[in-house]
């Protein structure tokens, strides 16, 4: 049975996705589609593949899925990191950079110590 409360990246990628959504929706609102797009997949992908491993058939199931979500993560912090770095688009906030930032160390710290099991 699924017990998100006590699961801390359970709860900051849920968190971190709905202030993605927030986020994505200014650079729609700026007609950056195609980036908005990208940006609300990938961040909110995080969240739903950490959201699945906690239901993994097996341990391998379980790495797996947080490896995916790894991948997700590293894509969206350069979504991110070009929206920073372009003139043309809305920043991000500090809340989303610094939490992806935690998001992928803590991510890192479930794959390796999982592998080590």
């Amino acid at each position: 049975m699924r017990n998100d409360r006590q699961n801390i990246i359970v709860q900051k990628t849920f968190h971190f996705s709905l202030a993605i959504m927030e986020f994505t929706e200014d650079l729609r609102k700026a007609h950056k589609h195609e980036l908005s797009s990208q940006l609300f997949r990938s961040g909110t992908s995080i969240g739903a593949n950490i959201w699945e491993a906690q239901n993994a058939e097996s341990k391998r199931d379980f790495v797996h899925k947080v490896k995916i979500s790894a991948k997700e993560a590293d894509e969206t912090l350069y979504w991110l990191k070009l929206c920073k770095a372009s003139k043309f688009y809305p920043n991000p906030s500090n809340y989303l950079l610094e939490e992806i930032e935690v998001i992928i160390k803590i991510i890192s710290k479930i794959v390796s110590s999982s592998k080590l099991n």
